[in-house]
């Protein structure tokens, strides 16, 4: 399934990465496909955190928004939490040779 087509279909909403939402009185925008549930990043959260929404559960949708991006201390740790488990700490992870070629790449453009 391509992304947000299982809510799409069996909610009959418009959810698409980008839309701003109002989710019980919380604005936000729709970063994630969850599955069952939409990914939101409520305005007032750091960028990055995101919250469980069922998409209909008092959920109002608008127009499309920008998802902001996550801090370099964020991504870091998002590609922590993915190959953390190969080093012994974090510290070691942030001076790994890994962690210096993922970020050449993608300051480069490439994918990781």
């Amino acid at each position: 399934m391509s992304n947000f087509e299982y809510v799409n279909q069996h909610y009959n909403i418009r959810a698409c990465f980008g839309r701003i939402v109002e989710v019980d009185g919380k604005r936000g925008v729709i970063a994630e496909d969850r599955g069952n549930y939409i990914g939101v990043n409520f305005d007032d959260n750091k960028a990055g955190v995101i919250s469980n929404c069922h998409p209909t559960w008092n959920v109002d949708y608008f127009g499309i928004g920008r998802v902001r991006p996550l801090t370099r201390s964020q991504k870091r740790y998002k590609l922590y939490m993915e190959y953390g488990d190969m080093f012994e700490c974090f510290l070691d992870f942030l001076n790994s040779e890994l962690l210096a070629e993922i970020e050449c790449r993608t300051t480069r453009g490439g994918d990781v």
